[in-house]
């Protein structure tokens, strides 16, 4: 016992408590990964991070975008930058420090936070995002190695170190090249990659420091500029001045003009999708999170840490290039700094350095979001060989088929080609991340408790309207096909994935949201306008009853639908509930027979007791059953419509639900006759409504309403009490209850076919015109289509005036029929005067009524008040609908109908 209550706790894993199978994966890998958690917070974190933010950006493209957009822009596009991530590292840090982490990163956090549909989804986005990123990357360095070593524009043989030919073909051989030997850096695996990075930072550092002295340093110098130009080149003077305040003033203001390498007119929008690339590099620690010795403790520290610095770096670095170089040499020489530089070696190394870490950080990210995507089976068979590891458990079958898909985005040339894509895949994920954030928070779960504290809601909001209006800024375009197949995506894992034992955050919001609109729906401010039948059908065995579960599912007009059941035991003579088993199964056949429906079961020592207990406990707060539906009381033999209903019939599905058999036909009954009359009267004095369904298993829907023949299908309504003739009205509380739930099945989707009869029994000389245009009239006031028929039925009612009248009460009391409707106790004794050839002559004039309808809705009196006639009441409801096929017997306490707007 103790063992079970812990266990939900120890496996917790984020947002919630992981299934059996999951928590069995995760031992396994568990045990084989265990060993690969070595890397601690600057290794893991601040190292990745700071070399994915300081890289291409840094080195071959800040002077690219302070020359076009001057310092104040600059400036203006790093708090924009920088304030979309500082939000969005709030949310990283809140829900990582909210449980376990495992290997995936954001993909794992959004996928244990939203789900599977969202997080596979924008699983595929971030993967997408690194594969582009790593792309970027390698083309910044491509770039790098021509400036450096590349033949000239105009010349056919080059001299020195400039070898290298230009040209689309030969700088995709370079980057095949150099995404080659990151291949084989991932491939050892994240030990490697960590020593490698942590090198890397060396030399970067490095480079960094030697710039910030060589602005202080140089002394003022013209730079050549070579250009392409058509088929040759043509030079160009760019100058370093030193700090120079005339040099600052020219390059306060923005002076967009042509990219040299695209030849594109560039603005606001194109410079800042190539700037906010320097600032993605914020999950490079989270992607780490399977390696990392403590993800929860490492993240927040890490990223913010290394977030602060490359923003105090990048603003600094902005200033000292716009008061020391040229506007020229700043948007012509993407690689100035190291011509600018005391030592131009050593810039050239850490800008190879610093690309090229990047590159390997973004690859060995999508790596491992694609292995965690395949080891969730989100996506089936389509990304098993992902799944494949090396003993040390490093996904090497992920970084190839991630290498792959670099080597493809190579083929798109040119880095500024590629940067609004990759900005706007990125600004995806990190609005994603800032919605599972504060999808969490305003679920108000008490498991969300983060023990990073410094976020609000409103930051969360804030990150997602940034990342929104900066994605339609950078590319209207880009950003709706990026949501459009998004919204592909999450349909498709919606409708196909299987279902995961994460959690749902949408469950959470939807019971919050619920929860808060009950206590709105106040039961004092009901009106007849706008009521709605709130059924509770009580099923013993669902295996008889699929199509009277479907009936009732068409009758509920958008309101609640309970399905109930009695189990018969004692609770006090077993271990535990044995309810809690049968729970799975019966939302399993709700699910399997497509019904709006709850379930509510019970333990009571008899259906009477447990019928009562439904009643008073079924739903909650304005949302409570107010019509009690029974299956009918008969001899009939159960037949198992379960195993013939379409939902259980293809070939792919059996009938696995734990129901038992049904009851065989000598078996005795686990009701009584008395107590199911009983259970009528019980919900009469509780003021609910009551329909009794008889055949209702015969009733083939699917046939009747799409047959071809002529006339369409009907629905035969006799709102007559046939039982109490010397009472009969049409419009009394129950006759119009009768003809209202008529009317709602006629309004289903599946019944609109269906024409409504309505048979008004006559006797000669009772002017039966002016009661049929009473009636019309009454029926286009309730704004009811139905077609009336009159029916003579003196025949019916002599036998009833020639039978003898019995001891019992006698003649009914003149107003009898008022204190029913009225909710009386002294209910007439009626069912003692009427005989059973009347019933019988009653039952014969509604089956002669032709055409055969679909359904039959009868008047159900009251039962009487003298326990002692309940078999007798019970046997004349089953003579007046013997044979008749489907038929709902109601009995309405409710005001239903209303003529007012």
């Amino acid at each position: 016992m103790a063992s079970s209550e812990r266990s939900a706790l120890l496996t917790y894993r984020l947002c919630g408590g992981s299934g059996e199978e999951e928590r069995g994966r995760e031992r396994a890998r568990g045990r084989a990964a265990a060993a690969s958690r070595k890397l601690p917070t600057f290794l893991g974190v601040v190292v990745p991070t700071l070399l994915s933010m300081f890289s291409v950006v840094l080195f071959l493209r800040l002077g690219f975008v302070v020359g076009h957009a001057g310092l104040y822009q600059a400036l203006a596009m790093f708090a924009v930058a920088y304030f979309i991530i500082g939000m969005t590292v709030l949310s990283v840090c809140a829900i990582a420090t909210n449980g376990a982490l495992d290997a995936g990163g954001a993909y794992y956090m959004i996928s244990r936070a939203l789900g599977p549909e969202f997080g596979g989804s924008i699983g595929i986005m971030f993967f997408l995002a690194n594969v582009c990123g790593s792309a970027l990357y390698v083309l910044g360095l491509v770039e790098a190695v021509v400036d450096s070593f590349g033949i000239p524009p105009g010349q056919k043989v080059g001299a020195g170190v400039h070898v290298l030919p230009q040209s689309y073909w030969y700088e995709l051989l370079y980057g095949t090249v150099l995404l080659a030997l990151c291949l084989l850096v991932c491939l050892v695996g994240a030990s490697i990659y960590a020593k490698a990075t942590f090198l890397i930072f060396l030399i970067v550092a490095g480079v960094l420091g030697t710039i910030l002295v060589s602005f202080f340093a140089t002394q003022p110098i013209g730079v050549p500029i070579r250009l392409p130009y058509f088929n040759g080149s043509e030079t160009e003077n760019g100058s370093f001045t030193g700090f120079s305040l005339a040099t600052l003033r020219d390059n306060l203001g923005g002076g967009y003009g042509v990219d040299y390498t695209t030849g594109q007119m560039m603005s606001f929008s194109s410079v800042f999708a190539v700037m906010f690339n320097g600032c993605t590099g914020i999950m490079a620690g989270s992607n780490m999170s399977g390696d990392l010795k403590r993800p929860s403790y490492s993240i927040p520290r890490g990223t913010i840490s290394a977030v602060l610095f490359t923003y105090l770096i990048y603003n600094l670095l902005a200033f000292l290039m716009c008061a020391t170089c040229s506007r020229t040499l700043l948007q012509k020489d993407y690689g100035f700094l190291r011509d600018i530089s005391i030592f131009p070696p050593l810039v050239t190394v850490g800008i190879y350095a610093a690309t090229l870490s990047a590159a390997m950080s973004n690859l060995i990210g999508a790596s491992r979001i694609l292995y965690a995507l395949a080891r969730d089976d989100l996506f089936g068979r389509a990304l098993v060989l992902a799944k494949k590891t090396s003993a040390s458990g490093n996904p090497v079958m992920a970084v190839i088929l991630s290498w792959l898909v670099v080597q493809l985005v190579l083929f798109s040339g040119k880095l500024n080609t590629i940067a609004g894509v990759v900005t706007t895949f990125f600004l995806l994920v990190y609005a994603t991340v800032n919605l599972a954030c504060l999808a969490l928070e305003w679920a108000s779960a008490p498991n969300f408790r983060p023990t990073f504290r410094y976020f609000t809601w409103h930051t969360c909001l804030l990150g997602i309207a940034g990342c929104c209006v900066m994605m339609f800024l950078i590319s209207p375009v880009s950003a709706s096909a990026s949501l459009g197949f998004l919204l592909l995506l999450l349909l498709a894992l919606h409708y196909l994935s299987p279902s995961s034992t994460w959690g749902y955050i949408s469950q959470a919001l939807i019971f919050h949201q619920v929860r808060k609109y009950l206590l709105m729906l106040d039961v004092r401010k009901d009106h007849v306008k706008f009521w709605r039948p709130q059924m509770l059908l009580m099923v013993q065995n669902p295996r008889g009853s699929a199509r009277l579960i479907d009936f009732v599912n068409d009758l509920k007009k958008s309101g609640l639908y309970v399905l109930g059941h009695v189990e018969l035991q004692d609770l006090d003579t077993l271990p535990s509930d044995p309810l809690q088993p049968q729970q799975d199964s019966w939302l399993s056949l709700v699910d399997k027979l497509n019904v709006k429906a709850f379930v509510s079961l019970t333990l009571a020592p008899s259906v009477r007791h447990g019928v009562r207990q439904l009643l008073f406990t079924s739903g909650l707060g304005g949302m409570r059953p107010n019509t009690l539906v029974l299956g009918f009381y008969d001899d009939a033999a159960p037949q198992d419509g379960l195993a013939r209903h379409p939902a259980f019939t293809s070939a792919r599905e059996e009938v696995p639900l734990g129901f038992p058999p049904l009851r065989a036909p000598a078996a005795p009954k686990l009701l009584s006759a008395r107590e199911y009359v009983g259970i009528v009267a019980d919900a009469l004095k509780m003021l609910r409504n009551v329909l009794l369904a008889r055949q209702l298993e015969s009733l083939d829907k699917a046939w009747e309403l799409r047959r071809a023949a002529s006339p369409p299908p009907a629905i035969h309504v006799w709102p007559v009490n046939l039982l109490r003739p010397d009472s009969a009205r049409y419009a009394d509380t129950c006759s119009l209850f009768l003809l209202q739930m008529a009317c709602v099945l006629n309004m289903a989707r599946a019944w609109r076919r269906a024409h409504l009869r309505l048979f008004l029994c006559v006797e000669a000389g009772a002017m039966p015109h002016a009661q049929e245009e009473k009636l019309r009239q009454l029926l286009k006031d309730l704004r009811i289509q139905a077609q009336i028929q009159l029916v003579p039925w003196d025949a019916v009612t002599r036998l009833h005036w020639q039978t003898p009248r019995g001891p019992p009460g006698g003649p009914a009391p003149i107003g009898a029929a008022e204190e029913e409707e009225e909710g009386s106790v002294n209910y007439p004794a009626n069912a003692t005067q009427v005989s059973d050839e009347y019933v019988c002559a009653a039952n014969k004039l509604v089956l002669e009524q032709s055409p055969t309808p679909a359904v039959r809705f009868l008047y159900l009196p009251r039962p009487p008040a003298d326990t002692s006639l309940y078999p007798l009441y019970l046997h004349q409801l089953e003579l007046l609908t013997r044979g008749l096929g489907p038929t709902v017997l109601v009995h309405g306490v409710s005001a239903v109908t209303s003529t007012q707007l």
